[in-house]
């Protein structure tokens, strides 16, 4: 195989700091001198075998690791790769990193070089470096599996499929415009673009009519706790967490910034954000929380407005009526009504109490049910990045612009299907995307 003139590059590709192993990663033409020199001989290709590591000048023993020899194109980067499984403490990372940076013509890779090298190497598409990025970051199962589905081509397929019907749109187009001169081709061929781009343009407008939820599961549900002061936001917060992440006290208007908590409900990321009370500031600062506070409210997926069982305030204050639509009402305290009990309330209504937990539980399960809802089912490939929505309006517009252009502008409405197709190209990578590389690949660890 040819090898790449570029220079070969070495990182430690697991996680830094103390570890049982540490796995340095080296790609480029140079990978094979590496193991040459520092763990030879060298075995067959994808075979594990154990070998010390040594300095390649004075031959001083640095580990006794496992060593793996990937030939390329049959590798991850598709150059020649190297892989050290070494053990993981600092001081043996240091020495072997510090002996590849001597060796003629290694240098150390910078941020997703290597995912870039499989992405020109044609191992991977942008969609699916994406995914694999989202991959790395993933932290609950929800998110792992929309990830792995984006990683291993769900969305790719998706969008190649469309852009293929396109191309096939476009070439019926293109067609016509050959047999110009003779007006019943060329208008049986428009017609029978035209029924495919109609069943396109409805599959393009399901997937973007999705309620977000791809974005929503990549990012986590936005829930925000709101209510007047002392209603018991903060604790309730520190409840949810299961540890104390908000400041708790008597007094009213200790919350003046907003703290937020991430969640693991069921596999869905949920973040929960505990804002100061809404009541009639007394001050420049009280006044700034109160702003952020509906800030956070107006950008939430779901308000929780919790309110004080003794003293209900079940009116939402004016400047969260926009956000009324999306209000969960939570009734705190209730261990302090007669009886310990909360009466019959609406079913839009959750009580509990904090302080002694009844009603915690079956406010979980509510906001896990919630959040379940509007993420939706996961099998369905969904939207998880702004670029791709993006690229994807930018497909339906000329989509739209194709069906009601005037059909006696045949230039025209070719033009309008190359630029769709030309939008879905960019998602995945088949066409040029130089100004999106560097923010892509920029997004990963050294080692990736």
């Amino acid at each position: 195989m040819a090898q790449s003139s570029e220079p070969t590059i070495f990182a430690l590709a697991s996680a830094p700091g103390r570890a049982g192993v540490a796995v340095v990663r080296i790609s480029g033409s140079g990978a094979g001198r590496v193991i040459d020199f520092m763990a030879g001989p060298r075995a067959e290709a994808r075979r594990a075998v154990g070998r010390f590591v040594r300095h390649p000048e004075s031959g001083e023993k640095l580990d006794r690791g496992v060593v793996i020899w990937f030939p390329g194109p049959k590798s991850f980067t598709g150059e020649d790769v190297a892989e050290l499984h070494l053990h993981g403490g600092r001081a043996v990372v240091d020495a072997v990193l510090s002996a590849l940076s001597i060796m003629p013509g290694l240098r150390m890779a910078e941020p997703g070089e290597f995912a870039r090298r499989a992405f020109e190497a044609g191992k991977l598409d942008l969609a699916e470096v994406e995914g694999l990025a989202d991959l790395i970051d993933a932290e609950t199962e929800g998110q792992r599996r929309q990830a792995l589905a984006q990683a291993s081509g769900v969305l790719s397929d998706l969008y190649d499929g469309w852009r293929a019907s396109l191309i096939e749109a476009l070439g019926l187009i293109e067609a016509g415009l050959d047999f110009a001169d003779e007006g019943d081709i060329g208008a049986k061929t428009f017609t029978d673009a035209r029924a495919i781009i109609q069943v396109l343009a409805r599959a393009v407008n399901h997937h973007l009519e999705d309620g977000h939820r791809g974005e929503i599961l990549r990012h986590g549900f936005r829930v925000a706790l709101t209510g007047p002061p002392n209603a018991g936001k903060s604790s309730l917060l520190n409840a949810l967490a299961r540890r104390d992440v908000a400041i708790v006290s008597a007094e009213a208007g200790t919350t003046r910034d907003v703290v937020e908590a991430r969640l693991d409900l069921g596999g869905l990321p949920v973040i929960v954000s505990d804002t100061a009370g809404f009541r009639d500031a007394e001050g420049a600062i009280e006044r700034e929380g109160m702003r952020r506070s509906k800030a956070v409210a107006e950008a939430a997926d779901l308000v929780l407005w919790l309110t004080d069982a003794t003293e209900p305030q079940t009116l939402l204050p004016p400047a969260l009526a926009a956000v009324a639509d999306r209000t969960l009402l939570v009734l705190n305290k209730i261990d302090l009504l007669p009886g310990g009990e909360a009466p019959a309330l609406p079913d839009d209504m959750v009580p509990l109490s904090v302080e002694t937990g009844a009603g915690v539980t079956e406010l979980i399960e509510r906001l896990t049910v919630i959040a379940r809802e509007r993420i939706g089912h996961q099998e369905e490939p969904a939207l998880t990045q702004v670029r791709h929505r993006r690229l994807v309006e930018a497909c339906r517009e000329n989509l739209d612009a194709f069906l009601l252009g005037s059909p006696d502008e045949v230039e025209l409405r070719a033009e309008d299907l190359r630029r769709a197709a030309d939008a879905l190209g960019r998602i995945t990578g088949r066409v040029d995307v130089e100004d999106v590389l560097d923010h892509i690949f920029g997004r990963f660890c050294i080692g990736k």
